[in-house]
């Protein structure tokens, strides 16, 4: 089996779900500091990396539901 080579951003995001079962966009920039998830989320799909999605709510600082995007391996 060939293996898929990242760039550190992407393996960042790969490592990041890989241990803790998913992100958002949020714990992406917080705890990354990657601000395009949804950007390094699509080239780890282009590698042929399967990341699925799923919508959450969330409740922001004011109490309001906000609905998210979590992507997960699988």
């Amino acid at each position: 089996m060939e293996e898929i080579k990242l760039t550190k951003a992407q393996k960042r995001i790969f490592d990041y779900i890989y241990e803790f079962g998913s992100i958002t966009t949020l714990q992406s920039f917080v705890d990354l500091g990657e601000s395009r998830l949804s950007a390094r989320i699509f080239e780890l799909k282009e590698k042929g990396i399967n990341i699925s999605s799923e919508i959450i709510s969330v409740k922001n600082r004011y109490g309001e539901k906000r609905n998210v995007k979590k992507y997960y391996i699988g």
